[in-house]
C-alpha cells in the first residue's frame, strides 16, 4: 500500500510539472514574439543599409548593428529561462504543498487512532473493572447466603432434625460423628457439644438410647 501511495504521488508531481512547463514555456513564447515583433523594424533598416553604400561603412554600420541584432535572441533565451525556472518553482511548491498537506493528513489520522485506541483501552478497563466488581458482589451475596445457611438451627429443632437421623437409621446405631456428617448433608453445622445435648433431651424424652458404654446411639420405638 505505501508503495502504490508514493507510486501514485510521483506520477501526480510529474503530470502537474509537464502542466506548469507547458504553462510557462507558452506564456515564454508570447513574449518572445512581442519582443520579435518590436524589433522587426529596426533589424530591416539595419539589414537594408549597407546594401546601399559602401564596404568600408557597411562592415561599421554591420558591426553596429550586430548587437543591436543579437539583443532580441539574448532576451529569448533570458525568458525562456526565467520562465522555465518560474514554471519549475511553482511545480516544487505545488509538490511540497501537497506533499506537506498529505503528511499533516497522515499525522492528524495517527492522532486519531491513537485516541480511538486510548477510548478503547480505556473503555475495556472500565469495563473489566465494572466485571470484577459484579463478580465480588456475587461471591460476597454467595458467601452471605453459605454463612445463613451454614447457621446453627434455632433451639428446640436441634433434637427433632436428630431424632429424624436416628429414625432413618433405625435399628441400627449410629456415632455422634454420623450424626453430625448426616446433618452437613442436609446443609446443617452442628457443634459435637450440641449433638451431645440433643441426644440428652431425646433419652429423657425416650426417644433414643445410648448402647451401653458405647458413644452409639439408637432411636427407641416406644417414643411418646
Amino acid at each position: 500500500m505505501a508503495r502504490t501511495a508514493m507510486t501514485e504521488l510521483q506520477q501526480q508531481i510529474e503530470a502537474i510539472r509537464r502542466e506548469a512547463f507547458a504553462a510557462g514555456y507558452a506564456a515564454a513564447m508570447e513574449a518572445i514574439r512581442e519582443l520579435a515583433a518590436r524589433a522587426a523594424p529596426g533589424t530591416g533598416t539595419a539589414a537594408a543599409t549597407p546594401s546601399r553604400r559602401g564596404r568600408g561603412r557597411g562592415r561599421a554600420r554591420a558591426r553596429q548593428a550586430t548587437p543591436a541584432a543579437a539583443r532580441p535572441a539574448r532576451r529569448r533565451r533570458t525568458t525562456r529561462a526565467r520562465a522555465r525556472t518560474t514554471a519549475r518553482a511553482a511545480t516544487r511548491t505545488r509538490a511540497t504543498r501537497r506533499v506537506a498537506t498529505r503528511a499533516r493528513a497522515a499525522t492528524r489520522t495517527r492522532a486519531t487512532r491513537r485516541v480511538a485506541t486510548r477510548a478503547r483501552a480505556a473503555t475495556r478497563a472500565t469495563t473489566r473493572t465494572r466485571a470484577t466488581a459484579r463478580t465480588r458482589g456475587t461471591a460476597r451475596t454467595a458467601a452471605r447466603t453459605t454463612r445463613r445457611s451454614s447457621r446453627r438451627p434455632q433451639r428446640g429443632t436441634n433434637a427433632r432434625m436428630i431424632g429424624e437421623i436416628l429414625q432413618a437409621a433405625a435399628p441400627r446405631a449410629i456415632r455422634p460423628a454420623d450424626i453430625r456428617k448426616a446433618l452437613q448433608d442436609r446443609g446443617v453445622a452442628m457443634a459435637f457439644t450440641s449433638i451431645r445435648h440433643a441426644l440428652g433431651q431425646l433419652q429423657q424424652r425416650n426417644a433414643a438410647e445410648q448402647i451401653g458404654d458405647s458413644n452409639t446411639w439408637r432411636h427407641r420405638g416406644g417414643a411418646s
